[in-house]
């Protein structure tokens, strides 16, 4: 009774007065009786702690801000996070999404954002090209919770969910930019989970190419956590591209895929192969970390942080950057970002991954691009902190702690005392400096009185690193820093070191990647603190069902993965695996080339798709070995398919939870009879094959378009254009095209030319009507995009029409 009379009260409070009421959590102790008349007039929530004296001391001692900004940085900390997004910028309605934040939301929000002591509502951001990204001095709790912002809610909600939008922290949107990414790259996205920056990179890749065509490059978005992944799944998916394969690995152990002649001619395969290793133009390393910058967006980490978090995970972070750098092509680039504070976490480790790399590897000036994002150099100086004790010097740390703090923390990554020393620190998981090709310097080491402790500075460019700070622009912490590979990396940094290294016990820990293709030596201890990558996701995104099958679908081909239930009992550390070479991957459903060329044939007669304008041999895929019972069918990139026919050729190295783009779904109808064809085609494949189908293809006026999405179903004889009904009775049963012709629609046989502007649905030609396959989303997003473009003579007439034309279509069911 208090609770729900508090949440009353709470909605009549001045809007002003809720903005600084938005960090609250509902007590939760179990003792209280909720009954109890004095229980019920205490308040149901209490604030959530935004103090942690450990966090100060910490980065006041770091100098990450001057002193003087020192009460406004901590101010802008606890406060929430704005929120913020970003516009699909291959979206058919991007400008359109543009045009109603501009000239809506903009000005019908501003009362809102005066009242909360705002200049403005929502903005662009400055440093985005092209106003696709916009900011919010609301929080994403606010925009949830308040009445007066609904129809703002509304509207992100279902833009994100057909995605014309993403919802993505402002930072988090940084290090794709910094990438230079170019439409014939091959990107590999280290730890891409929950996948907005996989998103981002994919928009990139496809908004550089050529109108009407696919890129020739492609991304590889992979995650080492199960759960993740169908996030990841669920974000990309709304891409629609065939230019993506979703792995599933352990970033340090991401195999290379490397053909050998040898096993080449062993299995009878021609050495001129496309590729004949994995290998990448761009790698982003958005590393697991301990996650401080996004207190403002996650304030349960002001109770949970210590500086050991930061240091537990720099050895993983070390080890995920050598298997980016080992990964990528001379010339490339890759991006190491984290979303923390902690120079242990940041500078120690780019200056550890340039000590070994030596000068193969440098890091990349970016100063001059995007002026108007303000960003802080890297430091050039840092301290190590350890149960209570700092230390500026690895030659300060005790014996017995050398374990957990290592040389490679601290700013010239070498132990200044004896070789003895340096040795022994060594064998305790530390770094060999004359092994890591450092170069002896006096820079390094600030003179010191005697047994005053040393202070390092780092000779190496760090400050060419970038460090966002909230205060500076309304937003969460990062740290970006771009290497760019110059020549191949020291053969001592490039063969495979026998030791494992393993940052959590998940599902992938039972089977590990190929032996030659392990990671780049490391030689801290594993660390095996748990992974605190922050997810940048809502928590209401719903388990997608394309990762995880249902156990009734256990035997039937699946799209991605199949639940496990012993991937989650971890084996013993001590426990030899056996390192799978072939075959496929425990518990994950078989990626297969579709070679039934009768059910090929069927399809491209069905839709009339002439092969030498849109292939389909050797571009469509299954998930199921068994022909007859394929239930879904994908269809891949020339980019994605060379790469799959290197993993066959390998042994199957990489482990796919999903891959290019879902083309064709088989269908069943209710009136039985045969069909021409049982495949009808999925809304995610529409708009890659659309300019290529020449069968069942209808073009709707805007009444009748309009119909179908508002009612689903139309029975032939009430179309408002007979002769599009007499059209529908004319088609095949089965799967069909409906066009929009917006007024100058044609019946004759000549195909109307379609561009990324047109506008089309798949629907069902049933027995007696015409039914959509379109998602109650996406039927909701195209009434309102063509309510903008109706006039307002044709506005009444539909409005007007008969609700009775429509009803639940008569000859569907999905297999």
């Amino acid at each position: 009774m208090g609770r729900g009379r508090h949440r009353g009260r709470s909605q009549r409070k001045h809007f002003k007065e809720s903005r600084e009421n938005v960090w609250k959590r509902p007590r939760t102790d179990p003792t209280v009786d909720a009954s109890d008349n004095a229980v019920a007039d205490k308040p149901s929530w209490e604030p959530i702690l935004t103090d942690n004296p450990n966090f100060e001391e910490y980065y006041k001692e770091q100098g990450i801000v001057r002193a003087e900004e020192w009460d406004v940085f901590m101010e802008i900390l606890r406060k929430p996070l704005p929120a913020a997004f970003r516009v699909n910028s291959n979206s058919q309605f991007c400008d359109d999404i543009i045009s109603i934040l501009e000239n809506d939301f903009v000005k019908s929000l501003q009362a809102e954002a005066i009242e909360g002591g705002e200049l403005e509502a929502i903005k662009p951001l400055p440093w985005y090209p092209k106003n696709l990204a916009w900011h919010s001095n609301f929080s994403r709790k606010q925009i949830r919770k308040h009445k007066t912002l609904e129809r703002f809610h509304e509207f992100l909600k279902l833009e994100n969910e057909v995605g014309n939008i993403t919802r993505q922290e402002a930072v988090s949107m940084v290090p794709p930019l910094f990438l230079d990414v170019h439409p014939d790259h091959f990107v590999l996205d280290m730890c891409a989970a929950p996948g907005s920056k996989t998103f981002q990179l994919l928009e990139i890749i496809h908004g550089a190419s050529e109108p009407g065509t696919l890129p020739n490059g492609m991304v590889v978005a992979n995650d080492v956590d199960f759960q993740r992944s169908n996030l990841l799944i669920h974000q990309t998916k709304r891409m629609c591209t065939s230019n993506l394969i979703v792995t599933n690995h352990e970033g340090q152990q991401f195999p290379g895929c490397r053909l050998n002649k040898s096993r080449a001619s062993e299995k009878g395969l021609s050495e001129d192969m496309p590729i004949n290793q994995l290998s990448f133009d761009r790698v982003l390393c958005d590393v697991p970390c301990s996650g401080d910058g996004t207190l403002r967006k996650a304030p349960d980490i002001w109770r949970k942080w210590n500086s050991g978090m930061g240091n537990g995970l720099h050895s993983l972070q070390v080890i995920l950057a050598m298997r980016g750098l080992s990964l990528l092509k001379v010339g490339g680039k890759m991006i190491y970002s984290t979303c923390s504070m902690n120079p242990v976490e940041d500078e120690a480790v780019v200056a550890e991954i340039l000590r070994r790399c030596g000068d193969s590897v440098e890091l990349v000036d970016v100063s001059d691009k995007l002026p108007e994002l303000i960003r802080r150099p890297g430091l050039k100086t840092w301290k190590v902190r350890d149960k209570g004790g700092w230390f500026t010097s690895y030659k300060d740390v005790p014996q017995n702690r050398r374990g957990g703090v290592l040389v490679s923390m601290f700013p010239s990554g070498k132990n200044l005392t004896d070789s003895t020393q340096t040795t022994q620190n060594n064998e305790n998981g530390g770094v060999n400096a004359s092994e890591d090709g450092c170069k002896e310097t006096d820079k390094s080491v600030v003179d010191a009185i005697p047994d005053e402790p040393v202070v390092e500075v780092s000779d190496l460019p760090l400050e060419r690193c970038m460090r966002i700070i909230p205060h500076d622009q309304n937003t969460g912490a990062f740290f970006i820093a771009v290497l760019q590979k110059v020549s191949h990396l020291p053969e001592f940094q490039e063969k495979p070191n026998p030791r494992k290294h393993s940052s959590t016990k998940n599902a992938d820990s039972t089977e590990k990647a190929p032996t030659e293709e392990a990671v780049v030596t490391a030689d801290a201890e594993p660390v095996e603190s748990p992974v605190a990558k922050v997810i940048e996701a809502d928590a209401d995104v719903e388990k997608d069902d394309s990762l995880v099958e249902h156990e009734k679908e256990k035997n039937t081909e699946g799209e991605t993965i199949k639940e496990e239930k012993e991937a989650n009992s971890s084996s013993h550390a001590g426990d030899k695996r056996k390192i799978p070479m072939q075959g496929k991957w425990k518990g994950f459903d078989p990626v297969v080339f579709l070679k039934d060329e009768t059910l090929i044939d069927s399809v491209k007669e069905f839709y009339g798709i002439r092969d030498e304008s849109f292939p389909l041999y050797g571009h469509l895929v299954t998930r199921n070995t068994d022909t007859s019972s394929v239930k879904r069918i994908y269809y891949v990139s020339k980019s994605v398919k060379e790469v799959l026919q290197l993993n066959f050729a390998v042994g199957q190295q990489l482990k796919i939870a999903s891959v290019g783009l879902k083309m064709f779904e088989r269908q069943t109808a209710k009136e039985g009879g045969s069909k021409p064809c049982s495949f009808r085609i999925s809304s995610e494949g529409l708009p890659v094959i659309l300019p290529y189908i020449t069968k069942q293809v209808l073009y709707s006026p805007m009444a009748d378009f309009k119909h179908l999405l508002e009612y689903k179903s139309i029975k032939f004889p009430d179309f408002v254009n007979k002769q599009l009904g007499q059209k529908a009775i004319d088609l095949v049963l089965g799967c069909c095209v409906v066009i929009l012709s917006d007024g100058a629609y044609c019946f004759g046989e000549e195909p109307v030319e379609v561009d990324a502007s047109t506008i089309a649905i798949s629907c069902w030609r049933g027995k007696n009507s015409l039914g959509v396959m379109v998602t109650s989303a996406d039927c909701q997003e195209l009434l309102e995009r063509l309510a903008e473009r109706t006039p307002k003579t044709e506005v009444g007439s539909v409005n007007g029409s008969n609700g009775d034309s429509g009803g639940p279509a008569d000859a569907m069911e999905t297999a």
